[in-house]
């Protein structure tokens, strides 16, 4: 006869309505877990699209996505005549802001050079940029469909939707989309006109266009990719990073306080849901005070009692953990950011259950052990 099963039987609803608030608890920190793994996901995307060995930036810096970076446009060249590299692709980066039927849309703005490094991975729908101009490939989430366009720059030029991604987003969760470089120079380093005639009037001159924000370079399976760039550092305006080092700044200085912050509030949830788990329990254990009297009269061995609350407590937070987890894949296309899951943290946050459920119990356990049989006479008088 198991008891706690007999216990929960007898008391279903109450049982049912306790697991949904726990499973509530639990989807959150389920959630949480994503919203975490999504994070840095997010944030190495970029880089890794870009399928790079190296990153020539200024000289200096940590550019292109940790600190701004802003290099010739010319200097492509400069690093596809360096031993070892095989391609070479110029790129900018910058965050935009427009407005489509009265509702802002903001995008991050990727120039590439097409049919060099840099450019975007794959499509889920659409075709690649076939024009010189006016032409843009963008991720799916930021709601613009094949064949809108969408207002860019001091200008308001038209850029014509293509190509749709899937899942290219930044660590801040702005869409991605992809342009020629040209057109993106022009809309990062291009005066307004306003500003270019005041600029023309004081005798002041007017910055070229021709300028990047980094460099991507393919070097050679047979060249050590520490060698080439050792020998692109030689110049002293610019600087070579390697893909390891591009992400370590991603993630160790880019996204660290909200990495750290989404850490803190996961460990909160699991120490809230071990109070409340431990309430539950504990609650549960008072009520059952006589019924557990009545046992040990009996002569029931104490690990029979443990084991009831043991079983209890697990089966509240096995329960609610599949509930959670069920609620959050449920509604997760519906949620504002990328929820990201790999089975180690799935798994870690199902064992980080079973341990708090262990824990919690030991309170009901140590108000059952201290129950006096002779209460069963009591509540029998």
């Amino acid at each position: 006869m198991n008891l706690a099963y007999r216990d929960i039987k007898h008391n279903l609803l109450r049982f049912v309505l306790t697991n949904f608030g726990l499973s509530l608890l639990l989807g959150i920190v389920i959630m949480m877990t994503g919203v975490y793994g999504g994070l840095i996901d997010d944030a190495l995307r970029q880089a890794r699209a870009a399928n790079a060995d190296l990153w020539v930036v200024e000289a200096g810096t940590n550019g292109p996505f940790a600190e701004s970076s802003r290099i010739p446009g010319d200097t492509r060249e400069l690093v596809s005549r360096v031993y070892g590299v095989q391609r070479a692709g110029s790129v900018t980066y910058q965050s935009v802001q427009t407005e489509l039927n009265g509702a802002p849309h903001r995008l991050f703005i990727i120039g590439f050079e097409p049919g060099r490094p840099g450019g975007p991975r794959q499509l889920s729908a659409g075709r690649d940029i076939l024009r010189d101009h006016y032409e843009m490939i963008v991720d799916r989430s930021a709601g613009l469909a094949l064949g809108q366009e969408v207002p860019l720059g001091t200008h308001d030029h038209k850029f014509s939707v293509v190509g749709l991604m899937q899942n290219e987003v930044t660590s801040s969760g702005d869409p991605v989309a992809y342009v020629t470089l040209h057109d993106a120079q022009a809309l990062q380093f291009e005066l307004a006109p306003p500003a270019s005639r005041r600029e023309q009037a004081r005798g002041g001159s007017v910055e070229t266009n021709d300028q990047i924000n980094a460099v991507i370079a393919k070097v050679s399976p047979y060249v050590p990719i520490d060698e080439t760039a050792a020998a692109l550092s030689r110049w002293k305006h610019l600087t070579a990073l390697t893909q390891a080092q591009q992400e370590t700044l991603l993630s160790k200085f880019v996204i660290e306080k909200a990495r750290k912050q989404q850490l803190l509030i996961m460990v909160l949830l699991v120490i809230v849901s071990a109070v409340i788990i431990a309430l539950i329990i504990y609650t549960m254990t008072m009520d059952k005070v006589r019924s557990i009297a009545t046992l040990k009269f009996v002569g029931a061995p104490d690990r029979t009692i443990i084991g009831l609350i043991v079983q209890q407590s697990l089966s509240l937070g096995i329960t609610g953990y599949v509930a959670g987890l069920a609620l959050v894949f449920l509604f997760r296309p519906f949620f504002p950011r990328r929820l990201v899951f790999d089975p180690e943290s799935v798994v870690a946050v199902f064992a980080i259950t079973i341990v708090v459920c262990l824990a919690a119990s030991t309170l009901g356990i140590r108000l059952a052990l201290k129950v006096d049989p002779a209460e069963a006479l009591s509540a029998a008088g």
